[in-house]
């Protein structure tokens, strides 16, 4: 047996093998829980500008300690970082835009959704933001939109207006208002990965998320000064708690996950994985708050499901035949 043969590469372990899923995974319920922590909230006679205040007070810190706990790390092994504030000064203020319109005004829009709708309608609206994703796209950005497979949007819509109906029907006009809520948060949050993608890329994730979520912080505490005196919070110990948990739980942990997940699985398979994102929350729904699931409840959650992951497939499989060489 000669000295240069080459040793057995080690097997990979379990955590290396499934991590990744795993992370993505709960990720996606945490996620999903957001609109449960919310409900609850709301029992304790806090609005919406308030809670989302109390919110980023308590998650804010987190972002940024990341941030420049990753900015320190580049520096100190000489990896080339963002251009400095002196130089670029229109980086940082588009970033902080950015943050302000998307973990500011598409989280108070959905935080006022949350008066009126139930967390599992909620989630589905705000489920069907990687459709406004393509159309803006495709509008705004020149990237381009599959329309052989718009027929999807269809189904994921037909979903959403089964529930609506239904809800319309039994809970009156108040629907309407919570799903003009949504439907805007949905839009925002579309609007903001667009807007988001070439910041990230040039400053980093870490730091891109640090930034934005200053500059969120930012628009948030102006908002609740101008609606609110810091003395209207009513606090209690099961609010404060309820707040922690939506920040940490509901907003810190699963960014973390899901950036956790993606360094260890595609993005096509977190996409994938975060499809079981309503069911979750329409679990959780019916476990924690006691609300009913409906037959227009899951026939809807199947629609959306149907529709979203049709296209999610169909968009793959299309960038896959258009990255094959051609045979010949």
């Amino acid at each position: 047996m000669s000295a240069s043969a080459e040793s057995p590469k080690p097997s990979p372990t379990w955590l290396a093998t499934w991590g990744g899923y795993i992370f993505a995974g709960l990720g996606a319920f945490l996620f999903a829980s957001k609109g449960i922590w919310i409900k609850v909230a709301y029992q304790y006679d806090i609005d919406a500008s308030s809670l989302l205040a109390v919110r980023l007070l308590f998650a804010t810190p987190f972002f940024v300690i990341g941030g420049l706990a990753t900015y320190w790390r580049m520096k100190s092994r000489g990896q080339e970082g963002p251009p400095p504030i002196a130089t670029r000064p229109d980086l940082y203020l588009k970033t902080l835009a950015v943050g302000a319109l998307g973990y500011w005004f598409a989280s108070y829009t959905d935080f006022e959704s949350l008066v009126t709708l139930t967390p599992q309608f909620e989630r589905l609206i705000i489920f069907t933001y990687p459709l406004f994703v393509i159309v803006f796209g495709a509008m705004f950005f020149q990237q381009k939109m599959r329309v052989s497979a718009l027929w999807t949007f269809a189904i994921a819509y037909a979903g959403i207006a089964f529930i609506f109906v239904t809800d319309l029907r039994i809970q009156g006009s108040v629907i309407f208002t919570g799903a003009l809520w949504c439907l805007a948060s949905s839009l925002s949050f579309a609007l903001y990965l667009l807007l988001a993608k070439p910041l990230i890329a040039r400053m980093g994730p870490s730091l891109f998320t640090s930034w934005a979520m200053s500059g969120a912080a930012i628009a948030t505490f102006i908002h609740f000064l101008n609606v609110h005196r810091l003395s209207d919070i009513h606090w209690s110990p099961s609010l404060f708690w309820l707040t922690l948990g939506l920040a940490i739980g509901a907003t810190v942990a699963p960014s973390y996950l899901t950036n956790f997940a993606l360094s260890r699985i595609s993005s096509q398979a977190n996409a994938v994985i975060s499809f079981i994102n309503p069911i979750f929350t329409l679990g959780m729904s019916v476990l924690i708050l006691r609300l009913p699931a409906s037959f227009a409840d899951i026939i809807g959650t199947l629609l959306v499901l149907l529709g979203v992951g049709l296209y999610t497939w169909l968009d793959q499989r299309a960038a896959k035949n258009a990255a094959q060489p051609a045979s010949g």
